[in-house]
C-alpha cells in the first residue's frame, strides 16, 4: 500500500523551493544585467545551498516517519533515498 505523499516538513520546503525559486529568478536577472561573474557565481552558491538545505529537510522527514527499521522493504527504500543525500 501507498503510503501518504503529504508530510508535516512539506510546507516549510514549499516555502524553502519558492525563495530559491525568486533568488534564481533574481540571478537570471543579474546574468541579464552584465553583473559580474564573481557576484552571479557567489549568488549562484547561494541558491544551490538553498535547494540541498530543502532536499535533506525533505530526505530526513521521510526516514524519520516513512521508515520502520524492521520492514525489509523500508530498508531497502532507505538505502535508496539516502543516496541523494
Amino acid at each position: 500500500m501507498t503510503r501518504p505523499a503529504i508530510h508535516a516538513s512539506h510546507p516549510k520546503v514549499i516555502a524553502r523551493l519558492k525563495r530559491a525559486e525568486g533568488h534564481l529568478r533574481s540571478v537570471i536577472g543579474m546574468i541579464e544585467e552584465g553583473r559580474g561573474c564573481l557576484d552571479v557565481a557567489q549568488q549562484l552558491q547561494a541558491v544551490e545551498s538553498a535547494l540541498r538545505n530543502a532536499k535533506q529537510a525533505l530526505i530526513h522527514d521521510h526516514m524519520d516517519h516513512c521508515l520502520d527499521g524492521d520492514d525489509p522493504a523500508d530498508r531497502d527504500e532507505l538505502k535508496a533515498i539516502s543516496r541523494y543525500l
